[in-house]
């Protein structure tokens, strides 16, 4: 039978950067560590963050997740499609002008098989140039279009394990300028295990910018130069299936300033994510 942890490990959203074993320099075939992963996420957020008073509620969505390692290339990646049952109430609403899709691409390049070098040292077990990009699904050149370039490395933390961190700058493409710094980290921990091998694990994920440039903002929505989030999952994994609740905490997200300007969004605040996963 498989082993339902390793499945585990590779199909989670939080995985993206947990690749395939510790390159060593003497490593004769970098395809070895090959593999990759798919699931279906149907979800359901409440009070999702930012958001206007007039869009508070819920909303349905279906997330594909996808990832694994091929070579020097360490990958993850999602893209959302919102709203699925075209509900006329809650913060996705049809007749609004909300974005219908959503997605985040996310590769990473191992510097160590690359370049043949052992950078491991200590609890740093592989050291990556990452790359984020985030994309939105309306009109071109208004939704969201960012991308991230900077340094990564999988870092052994106590009790966490094998934990991937990345610092990146910030590049906007859709103002075709530079706007401060990114640090994401993410981790999956099984904590409980049972006798038919599903377990629970914990797992989640911290992105926090900081370094920005506060008055790329308006009276519409004024800007902070510092803010993130943070997500703390509870999931219950079985080869196949997958049951979770997280909660995501929010400090001026997107650096959006919590309740300020004429629009007045928030964007400090507490979210509830409820998902159901089949692993392909």
């Amino acid at each position: 039978m498989k082993n339902v942890k390793t499945l585990a490990l590779a199909a989670t959203a939080v995985a993206a950067t947990m690749s395939a074993p510790t390159f060593a320099a003497d490593r004769s075939d970098l395809r070895a560590g090959d593999y990759s992963w798919m699931q279906f996420n149907a979800m359901y957020a409440v009070n999702e963050l930012p958001r206007s008073d007039a869009d508070d509620g819920g909303h349905d969505y279906l997330e594909m997740e996808f990832g694994g390692r091929a070579g020097i290339v360490d990958l993850y990646g999602y893209v959302d499609v919102f709203n699925l049952t075209t509900s006329s109430s809650g913060d996705k609403a049809t007749g609004t002008d909300k974005s219908r899709m959503f997605m985040k691409f996310a590769p990473r390049f191992s510097i160590d098989a690359m370049t043949g070098w052992d950078l491991s040292a200590g609890p740093i077990q592989e050291v990556y140039f990452s790359t984020l990009f985030n994309w939105g699904g309306g009109v071109i050149g208004e939704d969201v279009n960012a991308s991230f370039w900077g340094i990564g490395a999988d870092v052994m933390v106590p009790w966490l394990g094998k934990t991937g961190m990345n610092l990146y700058a910030h590049y906007d493409m859709n103002r075709k300028d530079w706007n401060g710094y990114q640090f994401s980290m993410n981790w999956f921990k099984p904590v409980v295990n049972f006798d038919n091998g599903t377990f629970i694990s914990f797992q989640g994920y911290v992105d926090y910018q900081f370094g920005g440039d506060d008055t790329w903002g308006d009276e519409f929505v004024p800007m902070s130069s510092h803010g993130g989030a943070a997500y703390f999952g509870a999931h219950w994994h079985s080869e196949n299936y997958a049951l979770g609740y997280g909660l995501k905490a929010y400090n001026d997200v997107y650096l959006i300033e919590d309740g300020a300007g004429i629009v007045g969004l928030e964007s400090t605040g507490f979210a509830h994510y409820f998902t159901a996963t089949y692993k392909f």
